[in-house]
Parts: structure tokens; C-alpha cells; sequence
């Protein structure tokens, strides 16, 4: 446990988006503490196909593992720990409670890199699949299935959405409806599917078919149907949107529960306090939390030296 009584600033999430802002401000020398409970979008993936610099990918947790060790060269301090609630202080700081500390965290300002988590049921094979040859972004890997025979796997309109977003990149798609009885598809959606040719199975997963290294072979529905395929993508809807600690702080958030930031410097309606990478409003990509991640700490890092020079006026007069 770090002896640290009051940091610059606490990041909240250790995703890619926590690991870019912590690398920018401890590149500035703010005492900043990143608090991480180890899982998440990124630990999930196992290859980001489509990141500057590395044209063959590179998996989530391993891009984790060179952040963390690049910001803690930095002088940043990691605690692996889940945040469960932040309040307001008087003097205008924070303060961050944890789930497995007695003790509170202090902090001039926050910034919110929780993400979200995809929903998708526990297929067995699936989990070995994604970010190899199943994935969940087409605007990431859409390319990825360019003429291939692609299995969408999903769940009412939102499947259907997909598997008419993915036709851009090949006309080989069967879409696979998962709980057919509670997610419904749109009449709209369900002329898409025809005018694109695109089959409709209404009949639930039971099972990913893939090799031990994670390719990609195929589904087995509940009813025993084996439906063959070279490349997958899940969208199930309903996915969540980790923002709840936002919401008790009085942050803006949108319906979906996406929080609301100003567009030029990351920071929310609540002073003091960012967000960036998935919990916030945009396309969901690794190098958008990346570039979101460096733009919040640029603004924390401002802000942080207008306080420090009001103090310092403060003490003058």
C-alpha cells in the first residue's frame, strides 16, 4: 500500500485510456495513482489489429502490461483495487473509496477510465476467439472479414444492425439470433437482411467452434445445427456502461449511461473531473482511448497549474 496522503490526480481504470492519461501526467511529474481491478475490454482481446506501429496486433493484456511499465517508470503508482465510491471535498478535491481498503484516497482531480464490459452469453470456445477471429468493433476490424464466410452471433436488432454494417466488407454472412424469443428484430432490419442476402437463424448458441490456437471454425446451435464459418462478430446489445461512480458525483450522463464531456478538453460538467476511453461518447476503438487518455491529462495537467498558481497567489496576499 503506497504512503501517499494526496495525489494530483487518481485515475480510475487501468484500461487503455487510465494507462494513456497516466504515461501524460507522469510525463508532467504529477503524483498520480492509478486504482485498477485487473480485468476489462482490453484484457479480453487478444490481438488489436489495427494500432499504429504494430501491423501483425497485439493483445490487450500485453499492451496493458508495456503501458503499466512505461507509467511506472514515470513515477506513477498502481493500486489493484476496484473503486466503489467518490465524494466531493470542501477544498475542491476528492476523495476515492475502494473495495479492498480500509483507507481513503485523496485527489486534486479525477479522470474516469472505467470503459464498459460487452454483453454476451458463456459460449464455450468464444472467449479463445475474440480479437483473433472474432470480434466486436466493425469500424476496428470490419476489414478482418473482407470476403469471408462470417457468422454473426448476436441478439435482435442489434445483431441484425451489425450483420447489415459488416455487408461493406463481404457478402458471405449468415446471422445467427440468439434469444430468439425475448430480442426481437425490426421490420426494417429484417428487409435489410433479405435486400443483402443475408440468412437469419433463430435458433439459440450452444457452442464456438475454433482450434486450441483461437481460429475461428464455426457455431453449434442448441438444436445440434453446426453452421461453418471463418470469422465471427458478437453483438448482443444491453452492454454496460461502467459510469455509476459519475452518477453520485452529479456527472452528466447520456440515457445509454455514456458520460457527457466537453469535446476539446475531456472534462466533465462536474469540475475537477474527466473521462475518457469507452465510458465516454464515441466510437468504442483502442486509438480513440488513446489519444481520449492523453487529451484528458493535457486539461488535468492545465487545471492542476492554475490551482497551484492561485495557491501560491493566495499565500502572497
Amino acid at each position: 500500500m503506497t504512503a501517499q496522503t494526496k495525489w494530483d490526480c487518481i485515475i480510475i481504470g487501468g484500461g487503455i485510456a487510465g494507462l494513456q492519461g497516466a504515461i501524460q501526467l507522469g510525463r508532467y511529474r504529477h503524483s498520480t495513482l492509478v486504482i485498477d481491478k485487473g480485468t476489462g475490454r482490453s484484457t479480453l482481446c487478444r490481438n488489436y489489429h489495427n494500432v499504429l506501429g504494430w501491423p501483425d496486433g497485439i493483445s490487450g493484456p500485453e499492451l496493458r502490461r508495456l503501458g503499466r511499465l512505461q507509467a511506472e517508470a514515470l513515477g506513477v503508482r498502481f493500486e489493484r483495487d476496484e473503486a466503489i465510491r467518490l465524494a466531493s471535498k470542501e477544498d475542491g478535491g476528492f476523495v476515492v473509496e475502494t473495495k479492498g481498503s480500509e483507507r481513503s484516497y485523496h485527489a486534486e482531480t479525477l479522470l474516469l477510465a472505467t470503459g464498459l464490459t460487452d454483453r454476451f452469453p458463456n459460449l464455450p470456445g468464444l472467449e479463445r476467439c475474440l480479437g483473433l477471429s472474432v470480434y466486436v468493433c466493425p469500424d476496428c476490424d470490419g476489414y478482418e472479414v473482407s470476403g469471408k464466410q462470417t457468422i454473426v452471433m448476436g441478439a435482435g436488432s442489434a445483431g441484425a444492425a451489425m450483420a447489415v454494417t459488416l455487408s461493406y466488407w463481404t457478402d458471405r454472412i449468415v446471422y445467427v439470433r440468439h434469444e430468439p424469443e425475448r430480442a426481437q428484430v425490426s421490420e426494417e432490419l429484417q428487409e435489410q437482411l433479405k435486400d443483402k442476402g443475408i440468412r437469419m437463424i433463430s435458433v439459440p448458441l450452444a457452442e464456438v467452434i475454433s482450434t486450441e490456437a483461437g481460429e475461428f471454425r464455426g457455431v453449434r446451435l442448441a438444436d445440434g445445427q453446426i453452421v461453418e464459418g471463418e470469422r465471427g462478430f458478437i453483438a448482443f446489445g444491453g452492454n454496460e456502461v461502467h459510469s455509476s461512480l459519475a452518477a453520485k458525483l452529479g456527472i452528466e450522463r447520456l440515457e445509454n449511461r455514456h458520460i457527457v464531456t466537453d469535446p476539446r478538453s475531456k472534462m466533465t460538467n462536474v469540475p475537477g473531473v474527466w473521462a475518457a476511453g469507452d465510458v465516454g461518447v464515441h466510437s468504442e476503438q483502442v486509438t480513440i482511448s488513446m489519444g481520449e487518455g492523453s487529451q484528458a491529462a493535457i486539461w488535468i495537467h492545465k487545471e492542476l497549474l492554475k490551482r497551484t498558481s492561485a495557491a501560491r497567489q493566495a499565500c502572497l496576499t
